[in-house]
């Protein structure tokens, strides 16, 4: 089974997120933050990473520069889920380490489709 760390401030987002991800069979740990996301992974890779932009304590930017600087086996692959929907975000995102990109609200189909593109599902 496929796991995947949702990495979002937000209680309800992260909830929301767990509801679809299980839906189609997909093992689901959380964050609050970046630092509590970057802590998970150093612990166990997860295969993928649903990460939220904004987040106090170290946002999804700087959590995706510390993943590129941290030694690990395996890279998990990363979606930006966010509001922040200017090609400069994307492009920075990308840039960054993003594997894809998806805008909030999202549904299940458009969760399923990023993941599909990532090779998750």
């Amino acid at each position: 089974m496929k796991n995947c760390l949702v990495v979002d401030d937000s209680k309800v987002i992260r909830k929301v997120a767990r509801h679809i991800l299980e839906s189609l069979d997909i093992k689901v740990t959380e964050a609050c933050d970046g630092r509590d996301a970057l802590n998970q992974c150093e612990a166990a890779i997860p295969d993928v990473v649903l990460l939220d932009w904004n987040m106090p304590v170290m946002s999804g930017m700087e959590f995706l520069q510390e993943l590129s600087r941290t030694k690990m086996d395996a890279r998990p692959k990363v979606i930006f889920c966010t509001t922040e929907n200017g090609i400069g975000h994307i492009k920075a995102a990308v840039e960054a380490g993003a594997d894809e990109y998806v805008m909030k609200p999202f549904d299940r189909d458009t969760l399923e489709s990023k993941l599909q593109i990532v090779g998750v599902i």
